[in-house]
Formats: C-alpha cells, sequence, structure tokens
C-alpha cells in the first residue's frame, strides 16, 4: 500500500474524538503529502505590510521547496514571486529582509524590476525575448496589516476569509504598527503536533505560570462552543461592540478560520506579569478599557492575539515531518519608541517563557508518539474541544484531496 492509499484508509477508519494514528505526526511520506495537499495549496500567513513601508523594501520565507520573495513595488502595491532566477535558477534574494532599488540575482547580475520583470540580461542572444523571463509571481493577499500568499496555481477563495477577518482587526491599525520584536524558535515535533497543543489550554495551569496570570483557562476561549452560554462573555462583547469592536465568536463553516474577543482575567489589560499595559501608546484609538485579547486561527499557518497596546502573531512553518518552525512577532504603535513607550523584556516575557514551554511540551509528545507502544488516545471533550476541531478539520480536509473527490469541507458538530 502506498502513503497516500495508506492514509486515506487511515483517515476514514481512525476513532472520532481520538488523536491520529503515529505516521500522521512521524512519517516523512505522510509529511510530504500534507505539504502537497496543504502546504501548497492553502493561503498561508508570511508577515505583515508594515514589515515593507516603502518601495523595495522586502522579506524572504521558505515554505517546503519554495523560497518566495515579498516585497512592495514602486506603485505600493505588495507582491510575492518565486525566489528563482530565470536564467539558472539561482535565489535572487539571499537575505531574510533588505531594501533594493531593484531586485539583482547574485550569480549573473540578472536583474528584476519590483513588478517582476526582467530588465537587464547581460549578453543574452538576439533573439531574446525579457518578457518571457519575468519572476513568477505567487498568489499574494493583503489584509488589515496581515499578508498570505498561496503557491497554488489555482488559489482557493480569500474573500471568505477577508470578510470574517477585516471588520474585526481593521480598528487595530496594524497597517501603522511595527515589529518590535520577532523570535523563532524550532520546534521537535509535526506541525499538527504543535496546532493540537495550541488549541487547548488543559495544560496550561501546569506548564504556564506567566501566561495564566492574564489568560483565561476558561475552553470557551481557546476552544470552539463559542461562549455564548457564558454571562461574563457576552457582557464582554456587548461591551466591546457598543465601542465599535466586533466581539463574537466567528467560525467560518469549513472551520478553517475563527475569530472571538474574550476579556483578560482580572482586568488585566495586557500579556504582562502585572496586566498592566506593555506599551504607553496603543494600536487602536478606540476609548473603551480592557477590551481584552482578539483571537484568530487560520489553519495551517497562523494563530494572534491582539490587544489594546499591542499584537503578537505567531507564524507556523514546516520543516520536517518532526521539525516546525513558530515565528512570534510583537507589533507596537509605528511610533513608540522603545525605551521610552516600551521595554522589549516586559513586553515579550509571558510569550517568550510560554514559548519555551509549549517547544518543551511539543518536543516530549513527539518523543513519546515515536514509541511502539503509541495508539491514539481520547481528548477530553470538556478540555479540547478545539483539539477535536483541528483534527476533524484536518481529516475532512484531506480525505476528498486525498480520494480525488470534491475538496469541500464538512465537519461533525462538536459539542
Amino acid at each position: 500500500m502506498d502513503a497516500r492509499s495508506e492514509m486515506l484508509d487511515l483517515i476514514r477508519t481512525r476513532k472520532y474524538g481520538y488523536s491520529l494514528p503515529q505516521p500522521f505526526y512521524t512519517d516523512p511520506d505522510f509529511f510530504k503529502i500534507d505539504m502537497e495537499l496543504v502546504w501548497y495549496r492553502e493561503w498561508l500567513f508570511v508577515g505583515h505590510n508594515c514589515e515593507i513601508p516603502r518601495p523595495g523594501n522586502y522579506f524572504t520565507v521558505q515554505i517546503g521547496a519554495y523560497p518566495v520573495v515579498i516585497v512592495r513595488d514602486r506603485s505600493g502595491e505588495i507582491r510575492a514571486f518565486h525566489n528563482s532566477c530565470r536564467h539558472r535558477g539561482s535565489r535572487v534574494c539571499t537575505q531574510a529582509k533588505g531594501t533594493s532599488a531593484k531586485l539583482v540575482c547574485p550569480y549573473h547580475q540578472w536583474t528584476y524590476d519590483l513588478d517582476g520583470k526582467l530588465v537587464f540580461a547581460r549578453q543574452m542572444a538576439d533573439d531574446f525575448d525579457p518578457a518571457a523571463h519575468s519572476l513568477k509571481p505567487v498568489a499574494c493577499e493583503n489584509v488589515a496589516g496581515y499578508i498570505f500568499i498561496c503557491l497554488s496555481n489555482e488559489p482557493a477563495d480569500f474573500q471568505a476569509f477577508r470578510d470574517l477577518m477585516e471588520p474585526y482587526f481593521a480598528p487595530h491599525n496594524l497597517s501603522d504598527a511595527k515589529v518590535a520584536h520577532e523570535a523563532t524558535i524550532i520546534e521537535q515535533g509535526n506541525w499538527k503536533l504543535v496546532w493540537e497543543n495550541n488549541r487547548e489550554c488543559y495544560h496550561c495551569a501546569a506548564n504556564h505560570p506567566e501566561l495564566c496570570k492574564t489568560y483565561p483557562e476558561a475552553p470557551n476561549v481557546t476552544g470552539v462552543s463559542g461562549g455564548a452560554d457564558d454571562p461574563e462573555m457576552t457582557a464582554h462583547w456587548e461591551k466591546c461592540e457598543a465601542a465599535g469592536l466586533p466581539a463574537r465568536f466567528h467560525m467560518h463553516e469549513s472551520g478553517q478560520f475563527r475569530a472571538i474577543r474574550a476579556p483578560l482575567l482580572h482586568n488585566a489589560v495586557s500579556y504582562t506579569m502585572n496586566g498592566q499595559p506593555a506599551v504607553r501608546r496603543n494600536l487602536t484609538d478606540i476609548d473603551t478599557d480592557r477590551i481584552g485579547a482578539l483571537m484568530l486561527f487560520n489553519y495551517p499557518s497562523t494563530w494572534n492575539h491582539v490587544l489594546k497596546d499591542h499584537a503578537v502573531t505567531f507564524r507556523v512553518t514546516p520543516i520536517s515531518a518532526t521539525e516546525t518552525a513558530v515565528t512570534t512577532k510583537w507589533l507596537v504603535h509605528k511610533n513608540a519608541v522603545e525605551g521610552v513607550d516600551y521595554d522589549v523584556e516586559n513586553l515579550t516575557h509571558v510569550w517568550n517563557h510560554t514559548n519555551d514551554q509549549d517547544r518543551q511540551i511539543v518536543e516530549e509528545n513527539a518523543r513519546g508518539i515515536l514509541s511502539p507502544a503509541y495508539e491514539p488516545g481520547p481528548y477530553s471533550e470538556v478540555h479540547e474541544g478545539g483539539v477535536m476541531q483541528f483534527v476533524e478539520w484536518y481529516a475532512a480536509f484531506m480525505e476528498p484531496r486525498l480520494s480525488g473527490k470534491s475538496s469541500s469541507v464538512h465537519l461533525k458538530e462538536i459539542a
């Protein structure tokens, strides 16, 4: 049985409410299928438009086998290209980020304008056509300060995500922010283990003392129950909405993305050890205090926490069947001054510790799953509804793609 057939069979015969069989977390062939059917087809968060505020600003990312460069062109439009020279394939932009009037391949100096057009190729044949050798474009969308790309030649619809996300995020003015700090950690575990850990707070009390000073462990915050039956949650939504901030739990019918605004604990306003603001200058001009955290996930590449004074964004990037990069960025108002309006250590303390704790959790999870004695175990319906939802999304998403049927996703009802 080949890997595709095995994966399809395991998806169809798996036990609902249980973790996935071992190969989904360990097998290199299963990982290649994940890359082909998920990561090379779906919209992926790659960064923020405030990171490339001026023409010629660019940054690069690596998604599996694909190097990509994201650049702001002369008209101000954000574009993405395959970072592979049309001459002999060398990477054109070799740095993580930079600024350049044109994109020049370091190998033979083939030169591309910021719109990807080839403008210089030295000593080529008389019949050489520069117009046929532009950089290959990658689908790119820019919404509420976030940049997403899709590597597929036939990108999935983006409008549904834009329609859900934009009203929640627009009031936070993230296009007028700046990245105050950035950190990437490599977790020795499959990307699905990273997500499963993220989608529950069942583990928080025992593992995240810093985060638990402000972040509620309630399943209706991390999970998918919605919180409409929680008076504190609905009161918070009403308060935020009266101030013009969309707040209610909203998940797309596919289960792929969700937004919710939830209160923090003990009247905290920010993710700091004392709950006080980490930044003196707020991202948003909304006057209402204690607006809590706006949380969004979009499988497979990002989860986010946006507060009044700053935002914390996360990007998930698979490296191998047992390695995943998690990049965290802390965004503050573009005019906030380090050392005056914020202290980087105070700003990043909670999530730096939380990220390292999560890394250890994922790695121990991954080590245990490697055991020949491992078998899928049951999720807690009370605390791990979010994990169940993620696994159901993944299974419902993969099954039709593996079988060659329609790619529409239908999720089981999760209490």
